[in-house]
C-alpha cells in the first residue's frame, strides 16, 4: 500500500463562505502501525474545522485515512501530519485533529492538535 499522500484529498466549494460554521468529521475506525513493534495501532480521528473556501469530500478522506494502514509512525506524527495534509488541501479559518488511540498494555493515548489561519 502506498504511504499517506495529501494528493488523495479531494475538495469541493464551501457552500456558505460568508458564514463561520464547524465541521465535525469522525472517523472511528483509523488504523496504522507502530514503527517499533510492527504491531496495529487503532483509534479515532475527530477533525473539527471552519471551512474558508473550500470543504474535504468524505470518501477521499477515508482513502486518504486507510493509507495509513500499513504505514509506521507515532501518535503524535500521525496526527500532525494529517492536520498539516488537510490544511495544505482545504486551507481552512481553523482546524483541529484529535486523535483517541485504545489502549496498549494498560495505557491509553490521545493527541490533539490545532490550526489557525493568520
Amino acid at each position: 500500500m502506498a504511504e499517506p499522500n495529501r494528493n488523495t484529498i479531494e475538495v469541493f466549494e464551501n457552500p456558505y463562505p460568508g458564514r463561520d460554521y464547524e465541521i465535525e468529521t469522525i472517523c472511528p475506525e483509523f488504523t496504522s502501525v507502530c514503527p517499533k513493534t510492527g504491531h496495529p495501532d487503532y483509534g479515532t480521528i475527530t477533525i473539527t474545522y471552519v471551512p474558508l473556501e473550500h470543504c474535504f469530500e468524505l470518501k477521499s478522506l477515508k482513502l486518504y485515512l486507510q493509507e495509513y494502514r500499513n504505514h509506521g509512525a507515532f501518535y503524535e506524527r500521525v496526527t500532525n501530519t494529517i492536520l498539516d495534509d488537510l490544511v495544505a488541501v482545504t486551507k481552512p479559518k481553523w482546524m483541529t485533529i484529535k486523535s483517541e488511540f485504545t489502549p496498549r498494555g494498560g495505557i491509553r493515548t490521545n493527541v490533539k492538535v490545532e490550526y489557525r489561519a493568520k
